[in-house]
């Protein structure tokens, strides 16, 4: 059912008046603060009508009115009026992704980082499926007889700490050979390109060929490694916050925000692309905490997605703080992106 002009506006005065006080709001506040020109009567009977809609809810008889899951959605979507971050704020963006902005994993960090410090909520964030990142350079340094370095760089990934098993009577020369010769097979495609290679080596390149699978072994382990897509920031936050001031209800909190493969779950279950998308723990949602919201943003370069990002937190949050830090980290990350 689409709603009124009056209908919305009285819901958006519901939601901004709850996010702001935490409490109930009834037709009195609304037309003493808000709508001096509309009658209690004409609000009661909307109020009524909207929680017979699913978007108020009374949590007594006698008691004002609370936004539901459906009403906090709407309001993203809808009704809330778009925030302008300051000037400050857009520097303080600025200057920390500035910061080891050669590494694209320290920008994704990055990222993180300013959003948990501007929303004051807990920030979360899951980088793309590894499996089409493309490689872009590999490089070998001897470590021991028998064991080298390897340095992989990918379109969004700097892998290190590799280390590979190699022939102890390999010389260096013949080690820097079998860099340029799986550099060249290697660069520009993507891992399951390389898995589907079938390679002839000749007696002469035998020991490339253990190399190469020790090499593809390691991208396994890469590319593979569930853990390390998901970042985390201000985990503690959560105790600034009146609505978790419940031990029950933080340590539901933390049962999600500490099991990095819960997070990936509803991080990634659910996606629609799009740009700014609400989750609500009392929506169905049985893998958020309850009375909890994960907003987050989906983010591109060139085309390709980047990795999604957001906040989880009450929620009864600030929906439009949320958003426009995500809007404007989301443009800050994918400039740097695009002139990586």
């Amino acid at each position: 059912m689409e709603l009124s002009d009056r209908k919305k506006k009285i819901l958006q005065i519901v939601v901004d008046d709850y996010i702001d006080t935490a409490v109930p709001v009834s037709s009195k506040q609304i037309s003493e603060k808000y709508m001096q020109n509309v009658s209690s009567a004409t609000i009661r009977s909307e109020l009524s009508a909207l929680e017979e809609l699913g978007y108020l809810t009374q949590l007594h008889t006698s008691s004002g009115r609370v936004p539901s899951a459906e009403a906090y959605k709407l309001y993203v979507s809808d009704l809330m009026t778009k925030e302008h971050l300051s000037n400050k704020e857009l520097d303080y963006i600025k200057e920390i992704f500035l910061q080891k902005a050669d590494n694209i994993e320290n920008v994704f960090k990055n990222a993180v980082k300013v959003i948990s410090e501007l929303t004051d909520y807990t920030s979360v964030a899951v980088s793309p499926s590894a499996v089409g990142d493309k490689l872009k350079q590999i490089k070998f340094f001897r470590f021991k007889d028998d064991k080298a370095l390897v340095i992989i760089v990918t379109e969004l990934k700097l892998l290190k700490d590799n280390y590979i098993d190699i022939p102890s009577d390999m010389t260096n020369e013949q080690l820097d050979e079998a860099n340029a010769f799986i550099s060249r097979l290697f660069e520009g495609k993507s891992f399951t390109e390389i898995c589907e290679m079938e390679i002839d080596f000749n007696e002469s390149f035998s020991g490339y060929k253990t190399i190469f699978i020790n090499v593809v072994d390691a991208l396994k382990t890469y590319f593979t490694a569930r853990e390390d897509t998901v970042i985390m920031e201000g985990q503690d936050k959560i105790l600034r916050h009146a609505d978790y001031l419940d031990v029950d209800r933080i340590k539901e909190f933390l049962s999600v925000v500490t099991s990095k493969d819960k997070l990936l779950d509803v991080l990634t279950e659910d996606n629609k692309e799009l740009k700014i998308n609400v989750k609500i723990g009392s929506d169905g949602y049985e893998k958020l905490p309850k009375e909890s919201s994960l907003v987050t943003a989906t983010y591109t370069a060139n085309g390709k997605k980047i990795g999604t990002y957001g906040v989880i937190g009450p929620s009864r949050m600030d929906y439009q703080k949320v958003v426009a830090v995500l809007e404007n980290v989301g443009r800050i990350l994918e400039s740097i992106l695009v002139d990586k």
